[in-house]
């Protein structure tokens, strides 16, 4: 019988597909938005230039190539109410910027990511306010 793998581990894989679609060409990051019964996707993001201009970054300075962090395009696409308890996936560990974006979507309980970021502040400014942060090791 096939292993059946976790919720996680299919919300991170997903995380990962849907970083294939960065046009960053630093880094590719993806995120996937969820409930927390696991049953609903509200929202994916990857990181890249706007929409409508070109799918190139803008500059070639690493940390301010002039792309859209995966994590502020998928809060974008949220429509679900802030009252709607969220759980994040990640393919990286937000900036400290991103974590105040996740922070204002509201109702986000927990975020997991894969890889580490050279900058970890995000995750003091997250447990702050009572989220939940962990690397994901499956």
């Amino acid at each position: 019988m096939q292993e059946r793998p976790s919720f996680e581990e299919v919300y991170m894989q997903f995380a990962e597909t849907i970083a294939r679609r960065s046009t960053c060409k630093r880094l590719s990051v993806g995120t996937v938005i969820t409930t927390i019964d696991y049953r609903k996707v509200l929202a994916v993001g990857y990181n890249g230039n706007a929409s409508g201009l070109t799918n190139s970054c803008d500059r070639e300075e690493p940390g301010n190539c002039g792309c859209l962090h995966s994590e502020e395009n998928a809060v974008i696409n949220c429509d679900a109410p802030r009252e709607t308890k969220k759980f994040v996936f990640v393919t990286h560990l937000p900036c400290a910027a991103c974590a105040k974006r996740l922070i204002n979507l509201g109702n986000v309980e927990k975020i997991v990511y894969r890889n580490s970021y050279r900058k970890t502040d995000s995750i003091s400014v997250l447990e702050t306010v009572g989220i939940k942060v962990h690397q994901f090791s499956g």
